[in-house]
């Protein structure tokens, strides 16, 4: 933000040999950028630039501890539409896996999020299929129970994992994954795709 304000105040320099001349003119002029700079900026994102980085978060593979120290140390997480689905799919997916498998079950979502042969956002790929009961690709949104969310504690954690996962945390844990099943299961796809890795109770799969 601030390059970018310090860049329109530098053309303006070059471009009015006046504007140098009058310091008073050009501060408010940035004065101004900056402020609808900052109102443009969303709530979430203002949080973040406020919000003090905790010391563990430079520790571990790009800043990410997959434990449970290192998401008690991380400030709790807000967002939009991609992150509450996100966090969601995470809660009713794998709230009872460890951290290190909730990130693994997001890096699935985020690869399909980039992948051809899945809707290029966060909720679309969540939601594909809903509607056709046991035909959507997350059971959850189509097995007909109500999705309510009552722990608060587990929703917390999650959130946080959704948050660090949109801001750019390594996707390195599955390898390129589009699929996962819990270990009890062996859906028929599982024969024909490459297993990726196992962690917790999860196995992940690419085509």
């Amino acid at each position: 933000m601030f390059r970018a304000l310090l860049l329109a105040i530098s053309t303006l320099a070059v471009a009015s040999p006046s504007f140098s001349e009058a310091p008073h003119a050009g501060a408010k002029l940035l004065f101004k950028l900056e402020q609808q700079g900052l109102r443009s900026a969303g709530s979430a994102r203002m949080q973040q630039l406020v919000t003090p980085i905790q010391a563990s978060a430079v520790q571990g593979t790009g800043g990410v501890k997959y434990d449970s120290s290192w998401l008690r140390a991380q400030p709790v997480a807000a967002g939009g539409s991609d992150w509450q689905c996100l966090a969601e799919a995470l809660y009713f997916e794998a709230r009872g896996e460890t951290v290190k498998g909730q990130f693994a079950v997001a890096e699935v979502i985020m690869n399909r999020v980039d992948s051809k042969r899945f809707p290029n956002s966060v909720c679309g790929v969540i939601n594909q299929g809903t509607g056709r009961k046991f035909a959507c690709q997350f059971t959850y949104t189509c097995d007909g129970k109500p999705e309510n969310i009552g722990d608060q504690a587990a929703w917390q954690n999650v959130g946080k994992v959704a948050r660090a996962v949109l801001d750019g945390a390594p996707r390195a844990l599955t390898k390129g994954a589009t699929y996962y099943h819990a270990t009890w299961v062996q859906p028929k796809w599982s024969r024909k795709f490459k297993r990726t890795a196992r962690i917790g109770v999860h196995m992940f799969y690419r085509p």
